[in-house]
């Protein structure tokens, strides 16, 4: 009987064992890994494009909003009788649909400002509830503030500034529904 000689597996890459000894959070729960799922991702990337970019889809969201909003409006107030009504009320049903889209991208890009933001990282290894936590060593705080400084911040402030408007077009709505 002939002896099959096997070579021992090769050691892991220094770049590897290294991520492993100072990371031990899972690949998916990592604060840098959950940022650039969301720059990829097609929906969370909306809110950091260009301006044109950024406001074309809530203007493209409020437009398919009167699909909804201008049957109910019409309903309550004949376009035909109450023209300046039933053009407030349909504008103001048409911001839910924007506000719902731009709430979902607010909060996904809060949440992971947060996690970069944290010095400690709490994260799971199996999903049974076995909680640990993770201190970020200084080189990789210090990148993970520099991200939430110049990259997620401006999102946020940007989607903020959003709601505002927003805000503020209702009220100059309801200011336009006590004029007529």
């Amino acid at each position: 009987m002939e002896r099959s000689e096997q070579s021992p597996p090769p050691p892991p890459s220094s770049s590897s064992s290294k991520r492993a000894a100072r990371c031990p959070v899972p690949a998916e729960q990592v604060p840098i890994r959950e940022y650039e799922d969301m720059r990829a991702s097609w929906f969370y990337s909306w809110g950091a494009k260009t301006l044109r970019g950024y406001l074309m889809p809530i203007a493209v969201l409020w437009l398919l909003s009167w699909a909804v909003a201008a049957p109910v409006a019409a309903v309550s107030f004949s376009p035909a009788r109450q023209l300046p009504y039933f053009l407030i009320s349909g504008s103001v049903g048409c911001l839910v649909l924007p506000f719902l889209a731009l709430l979902q991208l607010y909060v996904g890009w809060r949440h992971v400002g947060d996690r970069l933001r944290q010095s400690e990282v709490p994260y799971e290894e199996s999903g049974w509830y076995d909680g640990q936590v993770w201190v970020k060593p200084d080189d990789i705080a210090n990148r993970d503030r520099l991200i939430v400084d110049y990259q997620v911040s401006p999102i946020v402030s940007r989607l903020q500034k959003t709601f505002g408007i927003m805000a503020g077009l209702m009220l100059l709505s309801a200011v336009g529904w006590q004029l007529f």
